[in-house]
């Protein structure tokens, strides 16, 4: 008579292990305080949640006046760049576990942009000068009726690393040339200026060369590589703005 052995379940998997995580926010409410301060919040985290999880937790759980910009929370539009344990990052792609979490982790906002409230700086500096460089195609002739301007791999490789830029304004804010000269056009401004300097489907290329050849242009880089550093896009910022020191010298791309 044979017999048959039941198989068992399996052992429940263990729990997923939460654990508490002190963050120090710097926060600035203009209608009270006059300068800046620190508060400190506990808040369960899991390893695989990002900081801005946690802003969230503080902001629906907390203190519900906690300010700051966020939007596709995916690292695509750029809204949640800020400085988390002295470094400029975007909050939605910062990772718990990749966080000393036996250390209170710092969250301020970026420098170098006036601060608003919180984690909110006023960003039309910063745009004002990205406009000013005029980053868009600029085109003296048209294409032929119902055709795109065609363009070579090659030709678009030059230029291609410098698409990437979603104006989170973490480059630009890491620039100590920044945080000293309000007039500096920083590295965001001098990246997207690149992308249509070296674009042979543009036509104004020395013109955007005349501005940044100013004194506030392309000269005011120390090459630190701080904007490098800080780029999550992985742009190669001070290597962008070298290409463009070169263009001038040379008097065209």
């Amino acid at each position: 008579m044979s017999t048959t052995t039941l198989e068992q379940p399996p052992a429940a998997e263990a729990a997923i292990q939460s654990f508490t995580v002190t963050f120090l926010i710097r926060r600035f409410d203009p209608d009270v305080d006059t300068e800046p301060r620190w508060q400190d919040f506990d808040v369960e985290m899991y390893a695989t949640d990002r900081v801005l999880d946690a802003l969230h937790k503080i902001k629906w759980e907390q203190d519900g006046s906690l300010t700051f910009r966020r939007s596709c929370a995916h690292g695509i539009c750029g809204s949640d760049a800020m400085r988390i344990n002295g470094r400029n990052r975007l909050a939605c792609k910062t990772l718990i576990k990749d966080l000393d979490i036996s250390k209170p982790i710092y969250v301020e906002a970026i420098k170098g942009l006036p601060l608003e409230k919180d984690l909110v700086v006023d960003m039309e500096p910063f745009f004002a000068s990205y406009r000013e460089v005029q980053p868009f195609l600029i085109a003296n002739s048209k294409p032929e009726s119902g055709k795109e301007r065609v363009q070579s791999i090659a030709k678009r490789e030059i230029f291609d690393d410098t698409t990437k830029c979603i104006l989170c304004a973490a480059c630009t804010s890491s620039c100590p040339v920044f945080w000293t000269d309000g007039q500096y056009f920083g590295p965001a401004a001098i990246v997207n200026a690149h992308r249509f300097i070296f674009d042979d489907r543009d036509d104004a290329a020395n013109v955007r060369l005349d501005i940044l050849n100013d004194k506030e242009g392309v000269w005011r880089c120390r090459t630190t590589f701080n904007c490098t550093d800080a780029c999550p896009r992985g742009i190669e910022v001070t290597k962008a703005i070298a290409e463009v020191k070169q263009a001038i010298m040379r008097g065209k791309p």
